[in-house]
């Protein structure tokens, strides 16, 4: 008897997070200002120190020299308020002695004072050089600033922002101006773009619609021969078909840019809307559609949110098991960002074919145009959505067949 083969094992999953890890002081990031201003500090503290280690050095030479007393006494009774001479009077070569001990002392004392007072002015002066530092650190990446800030702003879409340096022909207005350049080029680029792609709905949608309704009323003359009915049925069909293609693709290209307006939307209601659409086609293919959605609020635009959902649940119930298969949806909240996650059984996805999912007319082990569940633009779309509202997706392969994508929104 023939044995059948095991099916094969899933990849294992990886260990890698895809989330970005939150940094827990952001204030304390690297900035090209705290740098500088560690830079310019640290150079001055270096160069005071090296200061006062020659000033210490030579004092300490200029106090060395003639150490030995100018004179010497030969009798007599000498006091002193700093120096303990021992009682008086003493013999002349011990009162000698213990002048020469004072004398360094007080020496030593000086020295002393010196290093103190000279360490604590150091430290004054480091201070003011950093704080010193800091300020014109910030005057000099002034304009990196305002660089950022209109780069910030054209990721939003707002393409007509200009950056408009003034002040001397230098390094960073040089940049400005060539950012600028480029803003201008962008703006003319997207303008043209929008442009096609307006032209392009009205020109592709016309003549679809047009046969399509020629298609519906020979479809709906009962004397028509059943031979022209199977044939409009078809072309009725292809026709779809280009319907499906020409929305995709124009959805496709409308997503790739940021959302302007955007509103509320509760992903958990997004999620659901899109699971009503698909629960006829799951039942009629035996696919259970479960899980447990929390509401979560993301500011964006409800029909391309609703667009992420329903390519990701369409897509988990047509690329199923044929027998006791499910999908579990989920939406919730996690480290400051919604997260909807899209589960499935179905067949194993090699590790390395998951990428491959997201590019456009591309399937798992199928032709480009050869398939009835789609026209392969639907996780291409989920992507450029995503992008759209700040998110991103992660699809990961589930042991024993199936995928599990997660999608992750700003809040």
């Amino acid at each position: 008897m023939a044995t059948t083969p095991a099916p094969p094992q899933a990849p294992p999953k990886p260990t890698w997070d895809p989330r970005r890890p939150v940094q827990p002081f952001p204030w304390l990031r690297p900035t090209i200002r705290i740098r500088l201003t560690l830079l310019y500090g640290g150079m001055f503290l270096i160069a005071g120190i090296l200061l006062l280690s020659i000033i210490y050095l030579l004092a300490a030479s200029a106090l060395n020299v003639g150490s030995d007393l100018p004179f010497k006494i030969l009798s007599g009774q000498v006091s002193s308020k700093t120096c303990n001479l021992g009682p008086s009077p003493l013999p002349a070569d011990e009162l000698n002695e213990a002048l020469g001990a004072c004398v360094n002392e007080q020496r030593q004392h000086a020295l002393d004072t010196l290093l103190s007072r000279s360490l604590l002015a150091l430290l004054g002066l480091a201070v003011i050089a950093f704080a010193f530092g800091y300020a014109m650190a910030g005057r000099v990446l002034s304009p990196l600033g305002r660089i950022t800030r209109t780069a910030r702003a054209v990721a939003g879409s707002d393409l007509s922002r200009r950056i408009e340096l003034d002040g001397p022909d230098d390094e960073l207005k040089e940049l400005a101006d060539t950012f600028d350049d480029m803003l201008e080029r962008l703006q003319r680029a997207f303008t043209a773009q929008q442009r096609f792609v307006g032209n392009a709905s009205h020109e592709l949608r016309t003549p679809l619609a047009i046969n399509r309704t020629l298609l519906e009323v020979h479809l709906s003359d009962p004397g028509a021969p059943v031979e022209l009915q199977q044939l409009g049925k078809t072309l009725l069909a292809t026709n779809e078909r280009s319907e499906q293609l020409v929305e995709g693709l124009l959805l496709l290209a409308r997503s790739d840019n940021q959302i302007v307006e955007r509103k509320p939307v509760d992903l958990a209601e997004v999620a659901s809307q899109a699971i009503d659409q698909v629960r006829a086609e799951a039942e009629a293919k035996g696919v259970e559609i479960r899980g447990e959605r929390q509401p979560v609020v993301v500011q964006g635009n409800g029909v391309l949110l609703e667009r992420i959902a329903l390519n990701l649940v369409q897509n988990a119930v047509r690329y199923n098991v044929p027998e006791d298969g499910w999908v579990e949806v989920t939406t919730e909240a996690q480290h400051g960002r919604a997260v909807l996650v899209v589960s499935n059984t179905g067949p194993v996805v090699p590790a390395y074919e998951v990428d491959n999912l997201f590019e456009p007319f591309r399937r798992l082990r199928t032709e480009r145009t050869g398939s009835d569940k789609g026209v392969g633009l639907g996780l291409s779309i989920v992507r450029s959505v995503a992008r759209a509202h700040g998110g991103h997706i992660y699809a990961q392969p589930r042991e024993g067949g199936g995928l599990v994508m997660r999608v992750t929104l700003p809040i």
